[in-house]
């Protein structure tokens, strides 16, 4: 039985799973659709977070791009990993027991402004939208290669699978179909990183491969600075000094940007109690260290992998897994010098070989010529890293519509028969408007996603962290700070990025800071803005004072209130 045929299956199966799931979990009330009727258990609340947060950046991305940068890629690591920590123990409490469980709520409720509620809901639009349209892409790879069809198609079948389960379930059916999702995705990213370890160093724990001596007695990272090298390239490990300013303000937005990002915040409002909420935090941190900590070995595994079996190979004597790869457009040869031999080389001029490095992961099996149902095992668990997060950014993006726009602005007095009628609506537009904007994305999974990253953490984290923890800021101060920091950051991406219409070139960027990383500068100039307009405009009342000294000191945690709908 060959790849495809075990592609199809697990495809098919897992595929089934979360259908059926859906349906046994349909929302029958807004309660249910939003947050789950705060019902989910801790340790499964931690798995479904995990599941939301590793999307196809970090199952198909990150590895990918650890492997061809070397030493920079350790920004996304470091960015997300800290992020995660600096939200569970920062913010998720405290929103958490403030009770309003979507962030336009929170920033509508602690700034007593509706204009500050709509304000924070374009941006939460803004920031959800571009991150799902990075999955949309993930699961375009993974069909284009391994169900044989285009990337086009295998978009639009991602689409219909995320429109039944996100419509029917809500916030309910997504979290036990992303249970299911971690559970897949894990065992998927692993279990080829388990095979190749051994392959290359004889240790079972990938972790401990990277460190570890090949079977040719040198040990891996040492062979593989040497193999760059001969390439051209810097050494694999070599700290690119002309890049750690970009590389600190990636890392810095990526690690603010999750603290404010919607889908994962929502998560802590799912479980009965602010001690669950915390127990879930730390579940989670722990899912997503087995998957963080293993993709280090995976991208040096596969560069090792590409060099030895392509560079200075005969074109015509490739094994099979190139030309597969080939065919869907997203790795490609060409013989400049006309001898046949693939030449990949630092220099542009002479290299022929392009690889799109969201491929790396899903490629690494055939790669090492691991059996087949592995290959289909990892065509699955990318598929369920990029649907379970699309679904909790839809979800955020329907909420937004139908409960902070319509029912807290437009129509306040709207049954929930028809708010939840409003949310699936919503939802529905929002999956088909991802998927077609998933068609022709501004770049790799990773590189669109860290664009999220920055568009949270110039617009959402300055106004979450002070409406904790500063009792001067004040409405004015919010919504001038989130405008400034949003449109600055958006104004320099779109400037910058050639698939948006931008004119601007990596020569022209401010300091050296790339679009991945301008979110940090956007969130300084939020600080600066929000700090300065609220000293100069009035207090807010000594009601809203009282209440952000009160989410400061969460006592009681085990007797929350009861989350109102309204």
């Amino acid at each position: 039985m060959d790849a495809q045929f075990w592609t199809y299956l697990f495809v098919g199966v897992t595929f089934a799973l979360y259908i059926s799931i859906a349906i046994i979990s349909k929302a029958g009330s807004t309660k249910e659709f939003y947050i789950a009727g705060s019902g989910v258990h801790p340790l499964a609340n931690g798995m479904a977070t995990a599941a939301d947060w590793m999307s196809a950046a970090s199952f198909i991305s990150m590895a990918g791009l650890i492997a061809f940068m070397g030493f920079s890629g350790g920004q996304f690591l470091m960015g997300w990993t800290g992020g995660y920590v600096l939200l569970a123990l920062l913010l998720a409490p405290y929103l958490r027991k403030f009770g309003k469980y979507t962030v336009p709520d929170f920033i509508g409720e602690r700034y007593y402004s509706k204009n500050a509620r709509l304000v924070a809901l374009i941006c939460a639009l803004f920031v959800s939208f571009t991150y799902v349209v990075g999955q949309m892409k993930g699961v375009g790879v993974a069909f284009a290669r391994f169900l044989d069809v285009p990337y086009d198609t295998g978009v639009l079948i991602g689409i219909g699978i995320v429109f039944f389960y996100a419509v029917l379930g809500g916030m309910k059916g997504i979290t036990y179909t992303q249970v299911a999702q971690y559970c897949i995705l894990i065992f998927a990213f692993t279990v080829p990183a388990i095979f190749i370890s051994l392959q290359f160093t004889g240790n079972f724990f990938p972790q401990m491969g990277l460190g570890s001596r090949t079977n040719d007695g040198v040990f891996l990272l040492e062979q593989l600075n040497q193999l760059t090298l001969d390439l051209g390239f810097d050494q694999y490990t070599q700290v690119n000094k002309q890049n750690l300013t970009n590389m600190f303000f990636i890392t810095a937005a990526l690690m603010f940007g999750t603290a404010g990002l919607p889908h994962v915040i929502v998560r802590f409002f799912t479980v009965p109690k602010v001690r669950h909420a915390r127990l879930s935090a730390g579940w989670a941190l722990l899912f997503i260290a087995i998957l963080y900590t293993t993709a280090p070995a995976v991208a040096a595994f596969a560069r090792t992998n590409i060099i030895h079996t392509v560079s200075e190979q005969p074109y015509e004597y490739l094994p099979q897994w190139f030309k597969n790869w080939e065919g869907t457009g997203l790795l490609s040869y060409e013989d400049k010098n006309n001898d046949g031999l693939v030449q990949y080389r630092a220099d542009a001029s002479a290299n022929e070989l392009t690889v799109d490095r969201d491929i790396i992961v899903l490629a690494n099996p055939e790669i090492a010529n691991l059996p087949p149902w592995v290959i289909g095992l990892v065509v699955a668990g990318g598929l369920a890293a990029a649907l379970s997060t699309a679904a909790g950014l839809l979800l955020v993006i329907s909420t937004s519509i139908s409960h902070d726009l319509l029912k807290k602005n437009l129509r306040p007095n709207i049954s929930e028969k028809n708010e939840l009628w409003a949310a699936r609506i919503s939802i529905a537009v929002a999956v088909v408007g991802a998927g077609l904007a998933g068609l022709n994305p501004p770049g790799f999974v990773a590189e669109v996603v860290a664009l999220a990253f920055g568009l949270a953490a110039s617009s959402f984290f300055p106004a979450i962290i002070l409406g904790i923890f500063d009792k001067r800021m004040n409405r004015e101060g919010a919504v001038t700070g989130m405008i400034s920091g949003i449109v600055f950051t958006m104004c320099y991406i779109v400037y910058f990025k050639p698939q948006l219409g931008g004119i601007g070139t990596p020569e022209g960027y401010w300091w050296g800071i790339s679009p991945e990383g301008i979110g940090t500068l956007g969130m300084l100039i939020n600080f600066i803005v929000a700090v300065s307009v609220s000293r100069l405009t009035t207090k807010p009342s000594q009601k809203i004072q009282a209440l952000t000294e009160s989410i400061r000191y969460p006592k009681g945690a085990g007797k929350p209130k009861e989350i109102q709908i309204r």
